[in-house]
């Protein structure tokens, strides 16, 4: 597996997850905005962290990094689905749509491996 897009993708995953349990303010507003209370917002960092830790893990164990792959590919269709139903604009989806990006991309390396 590429070190790159495994550091890519651990660190998409591992950021909205710090954001989430440190509270950040933006973080807290888009739990208002989706209609979530907030202690049930930040418990999607767990997921979050979980798919980072098997990305990394991945580099050593491939089968591992494709299941936490596919599990936030799972969560960002979630949040996007989130986002459609606030009807937020572009701008609003983009880190949604990034990450899932990058998801893409790390299973396409992953599956082509």
């Amino acid at each position: 597996m590429s070190i790159t897009v495994s550091v890519i993708l651990a660190v998409t995953c591992l950021l909205p997850a710090a954001g989430k349990l440190l509270g950040n303010p933006k973080m807290r507003q888009s739990a208002t905005r989706f209609g979530i209370p907030w202690r049930k917002y930040q418990s999607i960092a767990i997921p979050e962290l979980a798919a980072g830790a098997s990305v990394v893990s991945g580099l050593w164990w491939h089968p591992i990094g494709l299941v936490g792959a596919a599990g936030m590919a799972l969560l960002l269709l979630g949040a996007l689905f989130y986002h459609r139903k606030a009807k937020d604009d572009a701008k609003e989806m983009s880190p949604a749509l990034v990450a899932l990006t990058i998801t893409i991309a790390y299973l396409a390396v992953a599956i082509v491996k």
